[in-house]
């Protein structure tokens, strides 16, 4: 019984593997069905406590950049050990699920539609090649409803979503601009259960060797029409009608330094320094990243006037963060207030033009939950000295003389598939996230950050650029491709710097083409969340229905 467990540690290995550092792409289409094999046999709790071994170890492995968080208790990582391990011992929850969800849905397919299946060779799996090729689209499905579930629950954490691992595949996650990241991540799984089904049958059926092309024969038919889709989208990139120029500023701040009040005064001088040292060239945007600025921007009348200040002297727009405050909304105490993790766009003329909070907090990072009740929550997070309060909506951040727009995504709200759309219209020209990522110190986060935002360059056909305090800042077009990343010099991402980005723009006075994905949402997952209630409601139905015509409950013949 212990290999079954053993089997399950090594499947979340793998699956952890295909994503950054790693970045083992070809390993995520196995490892959902690693999954399978491992607890496959197994009764429902039995097959639920290794899916969840199995994920648990996925988990543990692809988010340790968790414990990089430089808070220490007498020299022990307490508070970041604590989310470490109930962060992911929450979301293994969900793939343990999947897997007892999907082998249950196996074994149910063989009584009520495979009567007289030779059960005792086939241990429950489905003898027919149609319900096999069923069954394996619905555990796609499902693997989606769970993603999909994932982005929203107690504010949502779609880190890592399964078709994130395949970001170098441009072809391939073309696809995502119709059914957003799920369509991915439903072929990865797809691939990965047929697979685990061709194992199944060549352990079944040994005399026939060629049983496993019918299991794969579909899904590789599938991925290689996916390709073609997607070569034929890339041939159809124009050149540029005209450019932007980005500057994007990296200072590398540790984040220790950033938790240091005496030190706000001397790094953000340094900061605007290195700042006006970098503008030798003509650029028409200045971004800076999430934290950048150590007081806030509307209510400190020095850091006021040297952001602005700035602007003015070099002409140019600027996009910065920066805390924000204002009166707490119904209450009649005027010294309660709300607080906000804004941006700002700022003008050449030194104005502030518009402005956007932050709507999806990190938990445990920006907000306790439940902290009003529960005061005592609050030990485990010593660094938070307040909750944030989340904005209302996406803002259109409109550079009217350069005839240019962009919407802003603060800090992880670009791992959300659901939050990119929204800053999208026809004349949005391009993406934006700032973030500091300088919590995590030089780990994997990063670029697991990064490239899970890449696909909200491709959902929406736009580019995206990323300002980050120490890494990855970068530029990725509108297909998905990295097109340049700041580095230091010694070539590393995590150091500090400055770019000039070249961000392509279309024809002045002209709008593009909205995605479907833009205009419709998750239209794919919400249909595999539907599909996947759906299956899982009617056996419960049956058995109620079941129940009610059971004899002796007054339904008898001619009653």
């Amino acid at each position: 019984m212990r290999w079954r467990y053993l089997a399950a540690v090594v499947a979340g290995f793998v699956l952890a593997a295909s994503f950054p550092l790693l970045g083992m792409a070809g390993l995520a289409w196995i490892g959902p069905g690693l999954f399978l094999a491992a607890a496959w046999g197994k009764s429902g709790g039995e097959s639920f406590r290794i899916g969840y071994i199995a994920a648990l170890t996925h988990y543990l492995v692809s988010l340790y950049w968790i414990l990089l968080i430089p808070y220490r208790w007498l020299g022990i990582p307490l508070g970041p050990a604590t989310g470490w391990l109930a962060l992911s011992g929450f979301v293994a929850l969900f793939p343990a699920a999947w897997t007892r969800w999907t082998l249950w849905r196996a074994s149910a397919l063989v009584p009520a539609m495979e009567e007289g299946a030779d059960a005792g060779r086939l241990a429950g799996f489905p003898a027919r090649w149609p319900l096999r090729l069923w069954w394996a689209l619905t555990s796609a499905a499902a693997w989606v409803a769970m993603e999909m579930v994932l982005a929203r629950i107690f504010g949502g954490f779609p880190w890592n979503l399964l078709g994130a691992s395949q970001h170098r595949l441009t072809p391939l996650i073309q696809i995502s601009s119709w059914t957003g990241i799920y369509g991915v991540s439903f072929l990865v799984v797809w691939f990965a259960v047929s697979l685990f089904s061709a194992g199944m049958m060549l352990l079944r059926q040994p005399e026939r060797r060629g049983v496993w092309v019918a299991e794969m024969f579909l899904p590789i038919l599938t991925v290689a029409l996916v390709f073609h889709f997607g070569e034929r989208v890339l041939r159809t990139e124009k050149p540029a009608a005209r450019t932007l120029r980005v500057e994007v500023m990296q200072p590398s701040i540790p984040q220790t330094v950033i938790w240091d009040e005496t030190a706000d005064e001397a790094r953000f001088t340094n900061f605007v320094r290195e700042c006006e040292a970098s503008l030798t060239n003509r650029i028409d945007l200045l971004i800076w990243p999430e934290s950048g600025i150590p007081r806030p921007l509307r209510y400190h009348e020095q850091t006021f006037q040297e952001v602005t200040g700035l602007a003015r002297r070099h002409h140019v727009w600027m996009i910065v963060g920066s805390e924000d405050i204002e009166p707490a909304k119904g209450s009649r105490d005027p010294e309660k207030a709300d607080y906000f993790n804004a941006s700002f766009l700022i003008s050449p003329e030194g104005e502030i033009w518009r402005r956007y909070c932050k709507r999806s907090l990190v938990i445990f990072g920006e907000y306790v939950p439940g902290e009003r009740w529960l005061p005592f929550i609050k030990w485990f997070t010593p660094w938070i000295q307040g909750s944030y309060t989340p904005g209302t909506g996406a803002v259109a951040f409109n550079m009217k003389d350069l005839d240019a727009s962009t919407s802003v995504l603060i800090c992880f709200e670009d791992v959300f598939p659901q939050l990119g759309r929204t800053g999208v219209n026809t004349n949005t020209d391009f993406l934006v996230n700032i973030t500091n990522d300088g919590w995590f110190g030089e780990g994997a986060e990063q670029w697991q950050h990064g490239l899970s935002g890449l696909f909200r360059a491709v959902e929406n056909r736009v580019p995206l650029v990323r300002c980050s305090n120490n890494g990855l800042s970068c530029w990725i077009d509108e297909y998905g491709r990295m097109r340049e990343i700041l580095r230091d010099k010694a070539g590393s991402v995590y150091g500090e710097g400055a770019a000039i980005f070249e961000i392509p723009l279309a024809a002045a006075g002209q709008g593009h083409a909205l995605t479907f994905y833009t205009q419709h949402g998750d239209v794919f997952g919400w249909s595999c969340f539907g599909l996947t209630a759906g299956l899982s409601l009617c056996p419960l139905a049956r058995r109620r229905l079941g129940r009610g015509i059971s004899p002796g409950n007054g339904h008898q013949p001619g009653a």
